[in-house]
């Protein structure tokens, strides 16, 4: 239970015992969703891309028409003081910033704005043997949204609640996850993560133009590169899917995942995926390295 630790949170500028971490029930942003979020993986005591986090952070709130008192600089040090409060050496980072309770109405534009950040200790996102043969996914029935209809440049809460849907119907169907098309019918992305497939050697995925360019999807298409491998962002539709041999999804929770199936779509997991695999835990290893030699110190 997440309401029910030990340790502690950052909460609007101190480190307040876990459980005394609340927010009042006509908070704007539970009512009305003015409400946005970061993922951040720690690996050896170390947060992976850290700054850039927090820049989308602050960005997906100015998106949202608010302003997180705090800069960049402020909220990395933050984060680092609750990953050092909690002593964790591989988890996960919440960073969310709301609108509080002054006003409740849709108008919105005198209440206050919180930042909190949590951490704890999490290992695989998803089960680690189904990974290893590649997970199953469902196409689910919402789409992602237009950005004429929703702003889908920010990491805003608002946006998940049709992912928990769609993951909870593919769930109920006995897959791990759902792809979603956008609202074209073209492939977009997973519940909580970017897509990749692999055809003829080079890696193809979706043009990020509705949904979010995940910092671990910016990061793999480097890596990528770096490696020789070309790789296209473009428009895909769903039927394009069966002429692809490898499927995988990117994100901080997932961080590398492969996919042996959607809908009636197969894919192996092969040699591009495995080398991917590896080049990312390669590029996570400076961080946990980073974070060995400050200890010593």
């Amino acid at each position: 239970m997440f309401s029910d630790r030990d340790g502690q949170i950052w909460f609007d500028g101190n480190l307040v015992p876990w459980r005394e971490a609340r927010l009042h029930v006509l908070s704007h942003g539970l009512h009305y969703a003015s409400c946005v979020f970061e993922g951040e993986r720690i690996y050896g005591g170390e947060i992976f891309k850290l700054r850039e986090h927090s820049q989308r952070l602050i960005r997906s709130a100015e998106i949202l028409g608010f302003k997180i008192p705090y800069s960049v600089e402020a909220i990395d040090d933050a984060c680092r003081k609750v990953v050092e409060a909690q002593g964790i050496e591989s988890g996960y980072v919440r960073p969310v910033a709301w609108r509080g309770s002054e006003m409740m109405a849709i108008s919105a534009q005198r209440s206050s704005i919180h930042l909190a950040i949590a951490a704890w200790e999490w290992g695989r996102y998803f089960d680690p043997e189904a990974q290893l043969k590649g997970l199953r996914l469902d196409i689910a029935e919402y789409r992602r949204p237009s950005p004429q209809t929703a702003p889908c440049d920010s990491k805003a809460a608002g946006l998940y609640m049709i992912c928990t849907l769609s993951k909870h119907a593919a769930e109920a169907k006995g897959y791990a996850d759902a792809l979603m098309l956008d609202y074209r019918g073209l492939v977009a992305e997973a519940t909580g993560a970017n897509i990749f497939f692999v055809e003829k050697g080079k890696l193809l995925t979706p043009t990020p133009d509705c949904f979010l360019d995940g910092i671990t999807r910016r990061t793999v298409i480097q890596l990528a590169r770096d490696s020789g491998i070309e790789v296209i962002e473009r428009a895909i539709r769903p039927e394009e899917m069966e002429s692809f041999e490898q499927c995988f999804m990117t994100g901080t929770a997932a961080e590398i995942t492969p996919v042996s199936e959607i809908g009636p779509y197969t894919f192996h997991v092969g040699d591009m995926t495995n080398l991917l695999i590896g080049e990312y835990k390669r590029e996570t290893m400076p961080v946990a390295n980073e974070g060995a030699e400050r200890k010593r110190a």
